[in-house]
């Protein structure tokens, strides 16, 4: 029976585990994880290219966002001068350039709201189980990649990881 397995590799370096993550990007359905005691922009790197990522959708909430806030603050602005009908000095009861400043102060609390609430969909927080295969020295001293992959094909990341430098290389039930 195959099932899927974990291996975790543990490196001493960020640019040995950029690399390992690299040589990941040529083996068939890769699913992994990456640990590191400080941001790397090596593994950072190393991740968008095999994953190929490209540009983040959170962009698009907040012009989402920044839309729904300009029109919410326009309905708003207008539909309270029209119920109230205050008519001083003859001016038209819903003049538009009075309202700019409420209209721009609207359309950027909705746009960060929108930033803000797809930065927590997209990076998948609050995460309430621990991610498997972390090790307490991937906070320290070490870098750690860990890979789920079928069990046929356990060996192959297992070699493929020391090849790139991996310390140590550890294989265990999913």
């Amino acid at each position: 029976m195959s099932g899927e397995i974990e291996v975790v590799g543990v490196f001493s370096s960020d640019v040995e585990c950029a690399h390992a993550i690299e040589k990941l990007h040529h083996a068939p359905h890769v699913n992994f994880h990456t640990f590191a005691p400080f941001p790397s922009e090596h593994m950072a790197e190393a991740v968008d290219e095999v994953r190929g990522w490209g540009r983040s959708s959170v962009r698009q909430f907040v012009l989402a966002g920044g839309i729904t806030g300009a029109i919410t603050a326009l309905v708003m602005t207008v539909g309270t001068s029209w119920e109230w009908n205050l008519n001083t000095g003859g001016r038209p009861i819903a003049s538009i350039t009075p309202y700019i400043v409420i209209i721009f102060e609207m359309m950027i609390l909705f746009g960060v709201l929108g930033a803000v609430t797809s930065f927590f969909f997209k990076s998948g927080l609050p995460s309430f189980e621990s991610a498997s295969g972390y090790r307490t020295r991937f906070g320290a001293d070490r870098f750690g990649l860990v890979v789920k992959v079928a069990e046929s094909d356990g060996a192959k990341i297992e070699a493929l990881m020391r090849e790139a430098g991996a310390e140590e290389v550890v294989r265990k039930a999913a």
